[in-house]
């Protein structure tokens, strides 16, 4: 595909892009849908993937105003047992491991309902949460008593942070980095409001696996970058920082877990320098890495499609389960709608009553699973498929079969 000049790269505004993967029009897939508003077109976006030669950054083309997709969200983490034994799990670790006391700061961007700072909390370390969806930030306060700032993150409020005296032993960003529009002004604020010694604790879908196990409905419009090490660390040392470490963590299909600290206090580990040297074997600072994925995409369209269109051919009734983003980025570039899909099961009673932007599928209860008996269900949230699959044992003791699309298509 070709190069698209006039863009300029989230990271280090270079224009030598090239558009690897076009998903067409999208509309905004946490933009769920009221009953009153079902009359109403979605507002759609192009949704088209590149990669930045000059830092090797992966990044989308487009970039919605942040205020039109996080004011008011669907999205609490809480609802999620997988989340919360990850975020609990992690702040014990940190507790322990950085000694930290009552005299301490952690501070997370975007922070959601409060379901790891609550860990924090538990264990008498002073918390701060920032997150700017206000309808959420409201449930971390009222119902956790953590201090949130309804704002979003970067050098302006973490200059404010600052002036008021707060200083940060760990910043916590899990599953935003990919959010940020303006990057270089989001790592600039960590290094502004860590300690000395303090460590950034970042969460990141990683690309590698994401090209890898065609991971490609992780792309929509929120997520505006998909992460290397590599692009990372170039990133991260144009702000006074360094990736101390860095683990590989299986959340969301295949994340990496970094460590930033100030430069002038840290050094690469060898678990980052291995990983870097891995990176440069395989090609992932390089477009060719990237060149092969639009053919992979559409050869899982075409097996998923053939699936359920032939079991819907043969009398079979199908649901889908996870009214997830993901699932809106599948269902619209695979053209599979209410035509092939019944309903949209989901745990969040934030969502249900709701529908799916793009293909207007309703979001129910998971109770309607064992009502209505689907023969077949579509697991849209395929990344929590262990916890899925558990909590529907009795749908699949009545007979329901699960189909899990990707990386690629089989039925359980």
């Amino acid at each position: 595909m070709s190069d698209k000049g006039k863009f300029a790269c989230r990271a280090c505004g270079g224009t030598h892009v090239e558009t690897v993967l076009s998903l067409g029009q999208s509309a905004l897939a946490n933009a769920l849908v009221a009953k009153e508003d079902l009359g109403k077109p979605d507002r759609t976006y192009p949704l088209d993937l590149a990669f930045c030669k000059t830092c090797a950054l992966v990044q989308i083309t487009e970039t919605v105003p942040p205020e039109e997709m996080f004011r008011d969200y669907a999205y609490l983490s809480s609802f999620s047992g997988t989340m919360l034994r990850h975020a609990e799990t992690i702040a014990n670790r940190l507790v322990d491991v950085e000694r930290l006391t009552d005299k301490s700061l952690v501070v997370e961007v975007a922070s959601n309902d409060g379901y790891l700072l609550q860990y924090y909390k538990k264990r008498g370390v002073p918390v701060l949460g920032i997150e700017p969806a206000r309808n959420i930030a409201k449930v971390a306060v009222d119902e956790r008593g953590i201090p949130t700032l309804t704002e979003f993150f970067g050098r302006d409020l973490a200059k404010t942070i600052r002036e008021r005296g707060q200083f940060a032993d760990v910043i916590h960003a899990n599953n935003v980095f990919a959010h940020v529009p303006d990057i270089p002004g989001f790592v600039a604020g960590f290094e502004t409001i860590l300690k000395d010694h303090g460590i950034a604790v970042v969460e990141a879908p990683y690309v590698r696996d994401m090209i890898e196990h065609c991971e490609f409905d992780t792309i929509y419009h929120e997520h505006l970058s998909y992460y290397s090490l590599t692009a990372v660390d170039r990133l991260v040392a144009r702000h006074g920082l360094v990736v101390r470490d860095v683990e590989r963590i299986p959340m969301h299909g295949g994340s990496l877990r970094y460590f930033f600290a100030k430069a002038a206090q840290a050094k690469r580990s060898p678990a980052v320098e291995k990983m870097l040297a891995e990176e440069q074997a395989l090609g992932v600072d390089k477009v060719e890495f990237y060149r092969g994925f639009a053919a992979k995409v559409e050869a899982l369209k075409q097996s998923l499609r053939s699936t359920l269109l032939e079991l819907k051919k043969s009398g079979k009734t199908i649901a889908a389960y996870g009214a997830a983003a993901k699932g809106v980025t599948l269902l619209t570039y695979f053209g599979i709608g209410a035509d092939v899909i019944d309903f949209v099961a989901d745990r969040s009673t934030v969502k249900q009553g709701r529908w799916m932007p793009g293909v207007r599928l309703p979001i129910v209860a998971p109770e309607k699973m064992l009502e209505d008996k689907p023969d077949y269900c579509v697991l849209l949230t395929w990344n929590f498929a262990q916890e899925i699959l558990a909590q529907q044992k009795a749908y699949r003791e009545a007979g329901g079969k699960f189909v899990i699309p990707i990386p690629d298509v089989r039925i359980v």
